[in-house]
C-alpha cells in the first residue's frame, strides 16, 4: 500500500494535482518528508488540515496547518 495526503476541505482537482497532493508515496517517512516542504503551499491553497492515509486507513489526521 502508498501513502498520501488527503486535505480538509478537499482541494478543486487542478490545484491538487498543480500541488502533486494525490501522489502516492512508498513509505510514511516520505510522506511526511514531503509534507514538511510543501505545507505552506497546502495552506496558502486553503488546505487547513491534512491527513495521512495508508490504502483506505488513516495513519493520523485530521492535522492542522495553521501556524
Amino acid at each position: 500500500m502508498s501513502y498520501r495526503w488527503a486535505t480538509m476541505p478537499e482541494l478543486p482537482a487542478a490545484v491538487a494535482e498543480d500541488l502533486a497532493v494525490g501522489d502516492g508515496f512508498a513509505t510514511q517517512a516520505q510522506a511526511e518528508a514531503w509534507l514538511t516542504e510543501h505545507y505552506l503551499d497546502l495552506s496558502g491553497s486553503g488546505v487547513q488540515a491534512v491527513l495521512l492515509v495508508e490504502g483506505d486507513r488513516v495513519v493520523y489526521g485530521p492535522m492542522s496547518l495553521s501556524q
